[in-house]
């Protein structure tokens, strides 16, 4: 699966979730709420996401996810730092994702230094379920 890229567009330019401001994809005058690539980084492979992880964009997400578990791939690294918003689905996706992991003895690191979403992961608790990484780098070290 490496290499993969994966652009989820939900709505027109005019549409999408009010109050949040929306990347705009100049080819095709869509809005691109969520984009997915995947790497190999040695054993691991890292999850780069881009955009917005909300209700409309986080069962791309949960797909890619269960996708590489079943290909095998137990040593996830999913990296945040290109996403501009998550919400509670998103959230839903990283901890389900973690558990099907966990089922394989596999594990789930994350990358995120932005303050606005490492705030949700502490008011969540959930800083103590992801090992929270700095870089890539950092999460793919042993």
């Amino acid at each position: 699966m490496s290499g993969v890229v994966v652009e989820c567009r939900t709505g027109l330019s005019t549409g999408g979730t009010a109050g949040r401001a929306h990347p705009w994809h100049p080819d095709q005058g869509d809005l691109v709420d969520l984009s997915l690539s995947t790497r190999d980084e040695g054993d691991w492979t890292v999850v780069a996401v881009g955009g917005e992880i909300d209700v409309y964009t986080a069962p791309k997400l949960r797909e890619t996810l269960v996708d590489l578990v079943n290909v095998g791939r137990f040593r996830l690294v999913v990296d945040l730092e290109a996403v501009d918003f998550l919400d509670s689905t998103g959230l839903g996706v990283l901890v389900g994702g973690l558990k099907r992991l966990r089922a394989h003895d596999g594990t789930l690191r994350v990358v995120c230094t932005q303050e606005r979403l490492l705030k949700i992961f502490r008011i969540t608790g959930l800083t103590k379920v992801f090992a929270i990484h700095e870089s890539v780098a950092d999460a793919t070290a042993d």
